[in-house]
């Protein structure tokens, strides 16, 4: 799927703005040939729970409504017009002037559709039902009721089986592109370098719908000059003297498509793409030939106001704040993020894990894992009561369909945290590995975030995975206050798993603890700056004793909000930054750390 822009021969219309808004009491049908009975105002892109200053919207579990008006210019009307939705969380039905035009289900990946036939002349009205609802066969995974409150009316409820506020609604930018009736429908870059002798064999797929005599692909460098021209559908390029994209130091060629009538120019789209090299191998991970190593974060969509909603701004300031501390990569945590962030961070040379939003694949999900302690079998019955299967495939098909292009992603995570130890996980998760394989042009390297109880011996699906990929909180949710034990658990298992696996690479994804801004304890006591400092010299030092071990992504970039709980006051406190983005204490112990550390070169 491609990224809507403007190019000689399409136009984009962004129906960002403030839109009416109500929610859906499901006590009357409504009739959509009308404008929403509401005086209910929201902006988009955003989240809608925090906007309206009101617990009944700001808690709603169920259906909401969205509309705004729009015209489309006279000149445009004999072109194939688009309706495209970055996203709507978690599903949506969607109707132009009262009728139906599409319904996508999935939180986290954009959809669209053709809607000429659908408008009229003058104003027109775009009409959007959204459901926040998620149960047992929804990624994410939500534990749903419903009851009946005094006067038998119908409540509907979602305990969120994961650890971040629901937050609904148009997320991501809302727009109408056109295309001529003939035009290009995908591409597909696949670049092969030869690291030998700077050279880079460039494959470019083009997917057309229409009549075209000829199309004609284009490669151009950063400067604007042509250095590799074909003709054709499925063509070979070869650029000589190539310029890699590098970890922080990035470089994007373009290839320029254009499809032709009778000689004429009819449609053009430009691809921006990086040429680069991935291999894993002897418990390494290269990039272009040099060992990785990975520094950086997980983190979350989640900004005042806005919630989940997209702010480039926030987008921007966050990507500097990583740079500056020497950080190189993030991953998506724990669904894809828009695409304004992913072609954010292709520019500027941050490395991305790309996740899917399947988190809360666990039966039971709390912080009691005192079952470490007491070692032994765990008994799960996630795999018997998930019914998960076709969102996971749909997730991954949508997922590698948007991002297959982008030179930051250098992989892809299946899932976050799922009971990976228990009965019937490998059996879940191998189909869906030889899906994502399958499915990506490039062949990335595939992984899934193992959770803490899933430890070397209870784990089922390591084998699955091309990087061990774990979160770790020794020192926090065990071994509180006493990170003398907790190094020593650490160190234990991370040798472990290289035992185990010596030819996988070996990552932390997740490890943090929680600090409230501006606490500080002589005695280093947990929550306190101090503490969360001594926390992170003792994982670097374990870090750095393991041959395969190949990076730290800390959790979390910043303070972020999550459902009620009396263990989160005003959401999860792991952040290293403040929600709103203020260095905690430990951010300079990180910064000399990381800008010490090289992106390549280190542990060869």
């Amino acid at each position: 799927m491609l990224y809507p822009i403007s190019t000689e021969s399409r136009i984009v219309m962004d129906l960002s703005g403030v839109w009416r808004f109500m929610i859906d009491h499901e006590e009357q049908e409504l009739d959509l040939n009308q404008p929403l009975p509401t005086q209910e105002l929201m902006a988009v892109p955003a989240s809608f729970n925090d906007q309206a200053v009101l617990a009944e919207i700001r808690q709603h579990n169920g259906y909401v409504w969205y509309e705004t008006d729009f015209t489309v210019a006279k000149a445009l009307h004999d072109q194939r017009l688009v309706l495209r939705f970055g996203s709507a969380t978690h599903e949506a039905w969607v109707y132009v002037n009262g009728k139906f035009v599409v319904h996508h289900k999935g939180g986290f990946t954009p959809f669209e559709a053709e809607i000429n036939d659908h408008l009229v002349s003058g104003s027109n009205r775009l009409t959007v039902r959204i459901s926040n609802l998620l149960d047992y066969s929804t990624l994410p995974v939500g534990n749903y009721r419903e009851t009946t409150d005094e006067n038998g009316k119908l409540v509907r409820k979602v305990d969120e089986n994961f650890d971040f506020f629901n937050y609904a609604g148009l997320h991501r930018p809302v727009k109408i592109y056109s295309t001529p009736k003939s035009y290009i429908e995908d591409i597909v870059i696949i670049p092969d370098v030869d690291l030998v002798n700077s050279e880079a064999d460039v494959q470019v797929k083009v997917k057309t719908a229409g009549a075209f005599d000829e199309v004609k692909v284009t490669i151009v460098d950063e400067q604007g000059q042509a250095v590799a021209t074909a003709s054709g559908a499925d063509v070979q390029l070869k650029i000589n003297d190539v310029n890699l994209w590098q970890p922080l130091a990035a470089y994007l060629y373009t290839a320029k498509v254009e499809g032709y009538q009778n000689g004429a120019l009819v449609d053009v789209y430009e691809e921006p793409f990086g040429v680069r090299k991935i291999e894993v191998t002897g418990g390494k991970f290269l990039l272009n030939g040099e060992s990785f190593y990975f520094k950086g974060f997980g983190k979350h969509e989640d900004t005042y106001i806005r919630g989940r909603g997209l702010d480039e701004a926030y987008n921007v300031h966050d990507i500097k704040l990583m740079k500056k501390m020497g950080a190189n990569s993030l991953r998506t945590s724990h669904y894809p993020y828009s695409e304004e962030m992913m072609r954010l961070c292709d520019r500027e040379g941050i490395v991305v894990i790309d996740e899917t939003p399947a988190v809360g694949l666990f039966s039971n999900f709390n912080f009691d894992i005192s079952i470490l302690e007491k070692g032994g079998d765990i008994e799960d019955d996630t795999w018997v009561k998930m019914n998960t299967t076709e969102a996971h495939e749909q997730v991954i098909k949508e997922l590698i369909a948007r991002d297959k292009n982008h030179a930051c992603v250098v992989m892809w995570s299946i899932a976050n945290e799922p009971a990976s130890f228990a009965k019937g996980s490998y059996e879940y998760f191998a189909p869906l590995f030889a899906l994502a394989r399958e499915l990506d042009p490039q062949n990335r390297p595939c992984t899934f975030v193992n959770i803490m109880m899933a430890l070397p011996k209870a784990d089922k699906c390591t084998e699955l995975v091309d990087v061990i990929a774990l979160n770790r909180y020794y020192g926090w949710y065990v071994q509180l206050g006493d990170l003398k034990t907790a190094e020593n658990k650490t160190r234990q298992e991370l040798l472990e798993w290289q035992t185990m696996y010596p030819e996988k690479p070996i990552m932390y994804t997740e490890y943090g603890a929680d600090t409230v801004a501006g606490f500080h304890s002589v005695y280093g006591e947990p929550f306190s700056e101090e503490y969360q400092e001594d926390y992170y010299r003792m994982n670097s030092k374990v870090f750095d004793e393991i041959p395969n071990f190949i990076g730290e992504q800390l959790w979390n970039f910043a303070d972020f909000q999550t459902k009620f709980g009396i263990v989160r006051v005003q959401g999860n406190k792991k952040g290293i930054f403040t929600r709103a983005r203020e260095p905690k204490m430990v951010v300079r112990y990180l910064s000399e750390r990381w800008n010490s550390i090289p992106h390549q070169g280190y542990k060869n």
